[in-house]
């Protein structure tokens, strides 16, 4: 066979091919549960169960140390509670001093916060689980304009955490809404200190990704969280938080 007829015939072969319109379907699938229990412990991988121990070990002991010292419990509630209110105000004091400047407002979604801090010993494990993301800390800047209309979403779903601002929640509207004690003013930009999450617009805080100006921190919200605990507890002071009516319903 000479090399026009093999060219010819590869050309032809791939042609074929090429022009084979077919899809692959699914004709049978079947599922199978497998239970994640003490069942499966008599198949559990020796070996590696022992080189994971000791990394198990040490990650215990370092969540288990006390950082801190909750006098009383921060519970989750809205439109206000002890732990949105305590951490807003630590990501809005962190972001402050990453800019050298008074950032005007702080904002942590409900659905942020994973768990409750209780009375008592504060340990790293309990920050962990209250914060067990890996977002960051940004500094986004928006209209007062779009302020309010973030403030208005808050007031439909009855509160989010913050710091800064005070407003009141009446027939499912913010009224009285007031920046660090004054009006909000539509025209002015102003700073806010929230999770990345957030800053996309996600969790219905569209306004958020509507930013004249943003700042990466680079922290995680739960280092923050952290290093506050353990300024404080050097200081002798207790980690404690205060409802104040920055968010109330008229």
């Amino acid at each position: 066979m000479n090399i026009k007829k093999i060219i010819f015939l590869f050309l032809l072969t791939l042609s074929v091919v090429s022009c084979n319109t077919g899809k692959w379907i699914i004709t049978e699938s079947n599922l199978s549960s497998i239970p994640i229990d003490a069942s499966t412990d008599a198949i559990a991988d020796k070996d590696y169960i022992a080189l994971l121990e000791p990394i198990k070990a040490d990650l215990d002991s370092q969540l288990s140390q006390v950082i801190g010292y909750a006098p009383e419990a921060m519970t989750i509630k809205k439109p206000e509670c002890l732990l949105s209110n305590f951490s807003a105000d630590v990501y809005r004091d962190a972001a402050s001093t990453f800019l050298g400047e008074e950032v005007n407002i702080g904002i942590v979604n409900y659905g942020g916060l994973r768990a409750e801090i209780p009375h008592g010993d504060i340990t790293k494990r309990k920050i962990f689980e209250l914060m067990p993301f890996e977002n960051e800390l940004v500094i986004v800047w928006i209209t007062g304009s779009n302020l309010d209309d973030l403030c208005q979403f808050f007031a439909s779903i009855n509160g989010e955490g913050v710091s800064g601002i005070k407003m009141g929640i009446e027939n499912g509207k913010a009224v009285d809404i007031e920046i660090n004690g004054q009006p909000i003013d539509r025209e002015k930009n102003y700073s806010i200190a929230v999770n990345d999450y957030l800053a996309g617009g996600n969790d219905g805080m569209i306004q958020l990704s509507m930013q004249e100006k943003r700042v990466e921190t680079g922290k995680k919200l739960r280092d923050i969280l952290i290093q506050h605990i353990n300024n404080e507890t050097q200081k002798g002071n207790q980690i404690t938080s205060k409802l104040d009516n920055r968010i109330y319903l008229k």
